[in-house]
């Protein structure tokens, strides 16, 4: 799986899933370009830990619910290396609330950034990628999304939104060679799930097989084997880290 000079993507890559990819893919020998809109100092300590260890990697923020700066963002990244060949969409927000009390305000802003920012993304992104005759795009969903969480009605509807446009691009790229597919993360032990109330984590923990958060290194893994040569045959699917929650 080793590589030379190819170039990832990851959005919402200053912390949690989105670092760990960063930090997967440099391990391979990938460029990668970490974007943030918020977090420009975490952003700098995890393009720092790659150039660490030998790495090739930059910073770049940019909000990608404005389709204006996802695509300047995608016009830097093959302007300064010349192809992109992985998009990982992973930058997200949380805002729960049952739906009687839910301000439409945090709907529009879930929406915005879960969904509309990886259309936005990948609609820039592909291309480039279409003039390569080549690429991947792995999105990060949510077990929410196939689920439904009480409580998550829009975080649910965004990541259910997820799954349903990675299988409908998948089907448009195919005959280009640019793989489209989805992670469904369950409950990870990052910094959005230390937002969610400790009694509902506990919840959550029940209803987990394994007993346990999962680490975002274990979601890295999958993303970047979708990513992959190993994944030549995968595309238009949606694989669950979820400890066995069904």
């Amino acid at each position: 799986m080793s590589v030379t000079q190819r170039v990832v993507l990851i959005t919402g890559a200053s912390r949690g899933i989105g670092a760990a990819c960063a930090l997967r893919f440099a391990k391979d020998g990938y460029a990668c370009v970490i974007n943030y809109l918020l977090s420009k100092d975490r952003a700098t300590e995890v393009v720092a830990s790659i150039e660490a260890q030998g790495g090739t990697a930059f910073a770049v923020r940019a909000d990608v619910a404005d389709s204006t700066e996802a695509s300047t963002m995608i016009g830097e990244v093959v302007g300064r290396f010349g192809r992109l060949d992985v998009l990982v969409n992973n930058a997200g927000v949380l805002r729960g609330g049952l739906l009687m009390l839910m301000d439409e305000a945090d709907l529009d802003a879930v929406i915005a950034a879960n969904l509309k920012g990886v259309f936005n993304c990948s609609k820039a992104a592909v291309r480039q990628m279409i003039s390569q005759r080549s690429g991947a795009i792995v999105n990060i969903s949510s077990m929410s999304g196939i689920t439904g969480l009480a409580g998550q009605t829009d975080y649910s509807a965004s990541k259910g939104g997820v799954i349903a446009f990675t299988r409908a691009l998948a089907k448009e790229l195919a005959q280009f060679n640019i793989r489209v597919n989805a992670v469904a993360p369950g409950l990870i032990d990052t910094d959005m799930a230390c937002e969610i109330p400790e009694n509902v984590r506990q919840r959550f923990l029940d209803m987990i097989p394994l007993k346990r958060l999962g680490r975002a290194d274990e979601v890295a893994g999958i993303v970047r084997f979708l990513a992959s040569s190993e994944a030549s045959y995968i595309t238009g699917e949606t694989v669950a880290v979820s400890g066995g929650i069904p």
